[in-house]
């Protein structure tokens, strides 16, 4: 093996590392994404309740404009 190849070897073994560590990244990311969407989708569901229940209060109190 010459020396060129032997730097070329190197340079692409570097490559993989740098590579193998991006692919983590992103499946951390994925996760936290995930996460981040079943808190918003949580969050969400709970804001539709809530005005349901703002909206009954404003009939009650005759508050509502109909």
């Amino acid at each position: 093996m010459t020396e060129t190849e032997g730097i070329v070897i190197e340079h692409l073994r570097h490559m993989r590392g740098a590579l193998d560590g991006v692919r983590d990244d992103i499946r951390e990311i994925k996760g936290r994404l995930g996460t981040l969407e079943s808190q918003y989708a949580n969050i969400s569901n709970r804001m539709d309740r809530l005005d349901g229940r703002v909206e009954r209060i404003e009939r009650r109190l005759n508050l509502a404009e109909v």
